[in-house]
């Protein structure tokens, strides 16, 4: 599913009017019968009740005033609270104001702050608002009697559904411009927008439903629109039961080169997870000292002795013994808890540099990054099929910019980055980013703040790494990959919480996840 901005939105809406001939009324008929249908079907509105529209003048205006002449023939005590004055109304909006009186919706104008004080008392009568002021067009903050307006939704008491976007939210960006109403639910029309799915303006949107307005599906199709939500069907393909007559060859031989003195558990989680999302063999190469913990982990697990530094880590001397290793692996893992040390650097720095031409993916995580930002300029010759798989810690230091300035800009960063270097960029955190070298970017809807806590980043290594010997597409295997991960999350979250949630319960979660996966979210809630 796309993730639009407001300028996406207007274009797709343009074309559907002007180039297809769908009528702007009628779209915004299909709006408001959308908005009304979730009021009677998830929030039990039925005659009698009382619902009140705020309405603006633009647009979303007239979706509202769409939903209040359709509840009012449903016999629902539905008055209009118009802040503006009804010869201000234009376009569908005004032919919709037209039709509203007409069949009989008392519509309130509340020219100024007067009127508003005058009115405003509407609110505290009802159980439910609808909010229908601004819509995906605002690009600047509410002053004066919108603010106003805002304040005294906010602090009603109601249950409040906003029309496409609470009002005050600007689509084409997630940062809050200013004041703006807290929905308990949004109903967004044709496609999800930016501010609806990262805070801190997603918190301000309460549950979100997405609804059809009838836009012909192949719009949402055209070029340059890279930002999409992953959806659970798109991954149930990939999930299905295996054919007979296949064998552990058939699913791929992982190799793994992770784990230092202390860190042992980083390189263990990271192989038993590609182990239970279905590799056919996992080979852990690790310090030769770390070898037994990694071992004893799981048995499952093969495992190779490296050459090994003083301090317990990876040495230089180990690379000709990894180069022989790599001969016949599907793909290579390199980073979980590695170390910087300096020799294990050289060592990772004198891989890559050997392995650029290598054909099959690889996935660099954790101390694997790290090693890199040291020196960047390696990214520009990074083996072709390359998933990196930074926090936002670790892409600061790959990108050198502030975390701060990640975070806020990530959505124009991280295509660019993947663009740039030619990789698959996972950025992990509250809605992971998947971007591929051509530019598109998915949003993850998995995970919960449960998972912030030391080794996740290395159970989803393993995962990724695994997924990546399974299926052919890049993008698609780290998009499942990333999925699976925070619905294990989820899962484990559910059933233990999030405080007490540990890496390792991701891994005895998977299977869940990956049935819920295969039978189209069906959970059959086992106790395990």
């Amino acid at each position: 599913m796309k993730i639009l901005t407001a300028a996406q939105m207007r274009e797709i809406d343009r074309i559907a009017i002007e180039d297809i001939g769908l009528p702007g009324p009628v779209l915004m008929e299909n709006a408001g019968l959308q908005v009304t249908a979730v009021l009677r079907n998830e929030l039990g509105v039925e005659p009698g009740m009382r619902v009140v529209v705020v309405a603006g003048k633009g647009n979303n205006g007239g979706d509202g005033l769409v939903v209040a002449r359709h509840l009012h023939n449903q016999g629902v005590d539905c008055p209009v609270l118009l802040v503006g004055s009804l010869d201000e109304v234009r376009g569908d909006a005004a032919l919709n104001l037209k039709i509203a009186l007409k069949t009989g919706v008392r519509v309130v104008e509340t020219r100024d702050e007067a009127a508003w004080k005058r009115s405003r008392k509407i609110l505290s009568e009802t159980p439910i608002i609808v909010d229908a002021l601004f819509g995906t067009g605002l690009n600047s903050p509410l002053q004066g009697l919108y603010e106003r307006v805002v304040n005294d939704i906010n602090d009603s008491g109601a249950l409040v559904v906003s029309v496409d976007i609470p009002s005050g939210l600007s689509s084409d960006t997630f940062e809050l411009i200013g004041p703006c109403v807290r929905a308990d639910l949004t109903v967004t029309l044709g496609a999800p927008k930016v501010a609806h799915f990262f805070p801190p303006a997603e918190e301000y949107v309460g549950e979100l439903v997405v609804a059809d307005i009838s836009l012909p599906r192949f719009l949402f199709e055209r070029p340059g629109l890279n930002l999409e939500l992953v959806e659970l069907e798109s991954l149930v393909p990939y999930f299905q039961p295996r054919r007979r007559d296949t064998h552990k060859g058939t699913y791929g031989h992982l190799l793994v080169i992770a784990g230092s003195r202390g860190k042992t558990g980083a390189a263990a989680m990271a192989g038993r997870a590609a182990l239970k999302m279905g590799a056919g063999l996992v080979t852990v190469a690790t310090a030769s000292s770390c070898l037994p913990l990694v071992a004893r982990s799981s048995p499952e697990l093969m495992t190779e002795p490296l050459a090994e530094t003083e301090s317990g880590t990876i040495a230089a001397e180990a690379l000709d013994r990894v180069l022989e290793l790599i001969q016949g692996k599907d793909v290579l893992l390199i980073g979980p808890g590695l170390s910087t040390n300096p020799a294990t650097s050289a060592f990772v720095l004198k891989l890559l540099e050997k392995i650029k031409n290598f054909k099959k993916p690889v996935v660099i995580d954790a101390d694997g990054l790290n090693v890199i930002s040291s020196r960047p300029e390696r990214l520009s010759s990074l083996p072709e099929k390359t998933i990196l798989t930074p926090h936002p810690g670790e892409f600061s230091r790959l990108t050198g910019l502030g975390t701060p300035e990640i975070l806020q800009r990530r959505l124009e960063i991280v295509p660019e980055f993947a663009r740039r270097h030619k990789v698959h960029l996972v950025l992990k955190g509250h809605r992971t980013l998947v971007a591929s070298p051509a530019g598109r970017v998915m949003v993850n809807p998995t995970g919960n703040p449960g998972m912030a806590s030391g080794g996740t980043g290395d159970v989803l290594s393993g995962l990724l790494a695994s997924e990546a010997m399974q299926v052919g597409d890049i993008l698609q295997a780290a998009v499942n990959a990333v999925f699976v991960h925070g619905l294990s999350g989820d899962l484990a979250a559910e059933k233990i919480g999030e405080r007490s949630l540990t890496a390792t319960d991701l891994i005895r979660f998977l299977p869940r996840a990956i049935r819920f996966i295969a039978s189209g979210g069906e959970d059959e809630s086992e106790n395990n």
